[in-house]
């Protein structure tokens, strides 16, 4: 079993290509003595916020995404599983430095439970480890959603990218053996029921943390009730400031692509601007004089009326492009990552079709 979780936060860097299928053109015209050529790989910088396809695993996704952009550098902001969809920020070049700052976001999602069965993985993957004839009404179901709200304990499920000893819990777990995880603190802003659309499944939203897991909360919800239950359908619909209408699809890109290699588009249109995963802290904009000092890494001391009067890490712009990534330090701008942005970056918007 080929086991992904669907909410975790870990960043992965996808830079291996060796899985993608060899283009069919390039393979029909390489004489199978020579190796398959490779295109030069180039600086992009920006996000591409994919509406992830139901059966792609987030890697995948990733790597497709390289490939068609042909970048050098690519990550995500937060797994999500095979049988999951929606949104997967997928950060090319300099935006691979703001993966953090995504990764803090709040996240929504829509998912099912299906009642009356728990299974290893808490979802519709697994093996039925308990059975139930019992069935929550709304109403019950209602009442009973205040206690998953808010800040409570989660044990995540047996099958996550959570290490113990080194080791993933996943792995652990296909190979049978016993796995204990200890309960954490998560952050349920909201838990609401959308719809009972048959006494066997019940539609819900929730609106969460950092570190929470979907599936964990299907678990528990039905072994409330005694009913057991794991989730039957996911869908993200939102990551910190990317939206369903951020979203593009792998359709859509793959299109949009076709059409810049002809000239009729450009690949920026599908690139959300690294700085748009900086939307929840302070900016600061500097001269370009002193712009030079904080690329070559040096300090930038404000006075008076110019200095910054909030705390924490903040961006640096100048002339409204992304400079840094920055914090202060008695009165002077420290710059902790800078950013090089040369290259194909994204615009404002995203358009798509």
């Amino acid at each position: 079993m080929n086991k992904f979780v669907e909410a975790t936060d870990a960043v992965i860097p996808v830079e291996a290509e060796a899985a993608l299928p060899i283009d069919p053109v390039v393979q029909a015209t390489t004489p199978k003595r020579h190796k398959q050529f490779k295109r030069d790989k180039r600086d992009v910088h920006g996000w591409v916020v994919l509406d992830k396809p139901v059966g792609m695993t987030s890697t995948h996704a990733v790597s497709v995404v390289k490939r068609l952009f042909t970048a050098k550098r690519a990550g995500h902001a937060g797994t999500l599983d095979p049988l999951a969809s929606g949104c997967l920020p997928i950060a090319l070049g300099e935006a691979t430095k703001t993966v953090p700052f995504v990764m803090d976001g709040r996240k929504l999602y829509r998912f099912t439970v299906r009642w009356g069965e728990e299974r290893d993985t808490d979802d519709a993957e697994g093996r039925v480890v308990a059975t139930s004839d019992q069935r929550p009404t709304a109403e019950a179901i209602r009442t009973l959603l205040p206690a998953f709200t808010g800040a409570i304990q989660q044990v995540p499920p047996k099958y996550s990218a959570i290490k113990i000893e080194g080791e993933r819990a996943y792995d652990l777990a296909r190979d049978g053996q016993t796995v204990e995880l200890s309960p954490r603190s998560v952050d349920i802003g909201r838990l609401e029921l959308v719809e009972v659309p048959d006494p066997d499944h019940a539609v819900f939203v929730t609106e969460c943390g950092k570190g929470t897991y979907v599936r964990s909360l299907a678990r528990d919800i039905g072994r409330s009730f005694g009913c057991f239950g794991h989730v039957s359908a996911l869908r993200r619909a939102a990551v910190g400031s990317f939206t369903e209408n951020t979203m593009i699809s792998l359709e859509q890109l793959e299109a949009l692509c076709h059409r810049a290699a002809s000239g009729e588009a450009s690949l920026a249109d599908a690139l959300m601007p690294v700085e748009t995963a900086l939307d929840d802290i302070p900016a600061l904009a500097v001269t370009r004089v002193d712009a030079a000092r904080l690329t070559r890494g040096q300090a930038v001391l404000l006075r008076g009326r110019d200095a910054p009067n909030f705390r924490g890490t903040f961006y640096v712009t100048v002339s409204g492009q992304l400079l840094a990534l920055a914090e202060l330090d008695r009165g002077g701008i420290v710059p902790k990552r800078v950013f090089n942005l040369a290259g194909l970056h994204g615009r404002a918007g995203v358009k798509k079709g």
